[in-house]
């Protein structure tokens, strides 16, 4: 129906079709899929690891020109790009899960293309993944690109 001479109302893409996804839900996806990856091979020792996804971090360096983050953070000098956050107790004792949480933004906005930004998520996860297992990148994945 139109409205006003304006042309068709609402969306002309077709419900499921990937165009029509929001950049956060396409990244969520995009994160779901290179993290089944890491998945597939270490299951048993992730299980209790939970991926979260979060806009823009909520962590910032001090003094940017200097920044030498925690091993738990994931970060492109100022900028973090994932952080790793341990298991632990909330305030009245109950127990929490490991989280894996990368930053969405500061993310596509290291990678150019879509290509690069599933390239780079799978390296971020490489490495918070090893930091949670306590093993290197490559122990991972051997094919771990050099940049």
């Amino acid at each position: 129906m139109e409205r006003r001479g304006r042309g068709p109302r609402g969306s002309i893409l077709p419900a499921g079709v990937p165009a029509r996804l929001s950049r956060s839900a396409a990244f969520d996806q995009l994160a779901l899929s290179a993290f089944s990856a890491i998945d597939a091979d270490w299951h048993d020792r992730i299980t209790k690891l939970d991926l979260a996804v979060d806009d823009v971090p909520r962590i910032s360096a001090r003094n940017p020109r200097s920044v030498v983050w925690p091993p738990e953070v994931v970060a492109d000098g100022a900028v973090p790009l994932a952080r790793l956050i341990p298991a632990g107790l909330t305030r009245d004792g109950r127990p929490t899960r490991a989280r894996l949480v990368l930053f969405r933004r500061p993310l596509e906005l290291r990678a150019g293309r879509p290509e690069e930004l599933m390239l780079l998520i799978h390296d971020v996860l490489v490495e918070q993944v090893a930091n949670y297992l306590g093993v290197t990148p490559e122990v991972i994945d051997p094919t771990l690109r050099e940049d």
